[in-house]
Parts: C-alpha cells; sequence; structure tokens
C-alpha cells in the first residue's frame, strides 16, 4: 500500500513538471526569403518615404523645388549632357535662354531623379491648371494631392515648358529681356510668380554658375567668350568631352587642378561637356 502510494505521488510530480514546460515554435526563413528580405532593407536606405532618391558618392547636393532631393555631380552632368541640344532648340525656337531651361530642369526634376519626372516625364513641375486636358498625376506638394502634367516623354515636358511661359501674360516681360541675361530671367520666373520658394532665382543663379550653363545661350547667340590680352596670349582652349574632370585635363595638359581653377575662374571642380577650359 504505501508502495503504491508513493509511486502515485511520483507519477503526479512528473506530470505536474512536464506540462509546465513552454512551446518553442521556430521557423527557418527560406534562401528566397532572406534574400528578399537584405534587399529590401538595402532598398530602403536609397529610397527616403517621400520618393527622394539618394546617390552613394560623397559629393552630392540637394535640390529642392517640388520636390527634395538629393544627386550628386555626375547625375547633374549626366542630366545637361542628355538635354543640352533641347534647350537650345527651345532658346531658338521660342527665346528662353537654354541655361534656364536647364537649371529649372535640374531643380524641378532633381536633375531627372525625382518622382514627378519619373512617373510623369514633368521636369518642369507644371501643375495642371484649367487649361489642361492630357493625363495627369497626383502629388503632395503646396497641398495634398495636387494635379500635376504627365508627359508621354520629356521632350513633350520640355516643349509644354516654353508654350506655358509663353502664353502667360504674366511672363511677358521676361521675352523683352536679353536672352543672355540669365540672372534677369531667373529673378523674373520667381517675381512672375512661378514658384512659392523665396529662394527659387538664387538658387537658379547657383546651378547655372557652377555648371556654366550660360555657355549654352552663348553658343546660340554666337558669342565667343572674352579673354584679356594676357591671358589669350599665354593660353588655349579646351572643350570639356563626355568622361573628363578637372584633375583629367589638369595631367592631359601638366597643369595642377589648382591653377586650372585659377584660370577659370572656377569655385569647385564641376565642369559640363561643351564647356571651355583655358589650359596653358
Amino acid at each position: 500500500m504505501i508502495k503504491k502510494l508513493l509511486l502515485l505521488v511520483l507519477a503526479t510530480f512528473i506530470f505536474s513538471c512536464s506540462s509546465k514546460k513552454s512551446i518553442i515554435q521556430t521557423t527557418k526563413t527560406k534562401g528566397w526569403q532572406s534574400n528578399h528580405i537584405a534587399k529590401n532593407n538595402s532598398d530602403s536606405n536609397k529610397v527616403k518615404s517621400e520618393g527622394t532618391i539618394v546617390s552613394e558618392p560623397s559629393k552630392s547636393e540637394v535640390l529642392e523645388a517640388t520636390t527634395r532631393i538629393k544627386v550628386t555631380t555626375e547625375i547633374v552632368l549626366a542630366y545637361i549632357e542628355k538635354y543640352k541640344e533641347t534647350a537650345k532648340s527651345n532658346m531658338t525656337q521660342f527665346g528662353i535662354p537654354s541655361s534656364i531651361i536647364l537649371a529649372q530642369g535640374i531643380l524641378e526634376s532633381g536633375a531627372g531623379t525625382g518622382p514627378l519626372s519619373s512617373l510623369a516625364n514633368n521636369h518642369f513641375g507644371i501643375k495642371c491648371h484649367k487649361d489642361w486636358s492630357g493625363p495627369s498625376v497626383s502629388y503632395d506638394d503646396d497641398t495634398a494631392q495636387e494635379c500635376f502634367r504627365k508627359y508621354s516623354e520629356a521632350k513633350d515636358s520640355y516643349a509644354d515648358h516654353a508654350v506655358f511661359l509663353l502664353n502667360r501674360t504674366w511672363y511677358a516681360n521676361l521675352f523683352k529681356l536679353e536672352k543672355n541675361d540669365y540672372k534677369a530671367w531667373a529673378r523674373g520666373l520667381k517675381a512672375a510668380g512661378y514658384a512659392t520658394d523665396p529662394k527659387y532665382a538664387d538658387k537658379l543663379i547657383s546651378i547655372i554658375e557652377r555648371y556654366k550653363l550660360n555657355s549654352f545661350d552663348n553658343e546660340v547667340l554666337g558669342i565667343t567668350p572674352v579673354f584679356s590680352e594676357n591671358t589669350v596670349s599665354n593660353s588655349s582652349l579646351y572643350q570639356v568631352s563626355p568622361g573628363d574632370t578637372l584633375y583629367s585635363i589638369s595631367k592631359k595638359f601638366n597643369v595642377s587642378v589648382e591653377d586650372l581653377k585659377k584660370k577659370n575662374n572656377l569655385t569647385d571642380n564641376a565642369i559640363s561637356v561643351g564647356q571651355s577650359i583655358i589650359v596653358q
């Protein structure tokens, strides 16, 4: 009887202990799932929630018009190379300085990387307005989900930008300005209400001067840059080709980068394809 009682107590103790153990389930992530998660984590570092595309190279700047975009010098130079002929053609046809066209395109579209240019080929942040009957996209700007024009190709955006300025009376005074006076055009656009950003004109002027976009205005107008007699007699001009940098040009002509910057009044290392550089 005592033995049976001991066995009963022992059995009860064992059952009680086993019933208190936690049940742990382990789930093993399959290989493709691990890769997919890693890719998403990587992509999330490159694309911010508002659609900002972040470039990896260290030299970058933030362009902020209809959206806030971080771009590198290389991205901007590639954009200029891609659209400079379109801008020059529009200057010839419509009378808008190519420097202004390119600077607005760079600023408004984040050099072609912004959401409006990606989704709608809209490089100038042009909203629908009452006279627009074409396709459109909604995007948060001054207010939520504003209507922006959508184009089938980027060149259509460039053409519509010119027509947009020409057909609105409040931009009429712009076309009375000198075609090579990019500063007056930039300030005139701001004064006419093209953008609400109080620094809009300064941003356009900064882009034009940094990337020497006014050189394209001179090409269209047939204006040859004038250098001092002393400078011309001791210098020659080199036209920047795709892939050129100040460093590669300095090696080619056996001069220092600092000398090139000094001779060409450059404040940084940014140069654009087609730009004329004074070299020894």
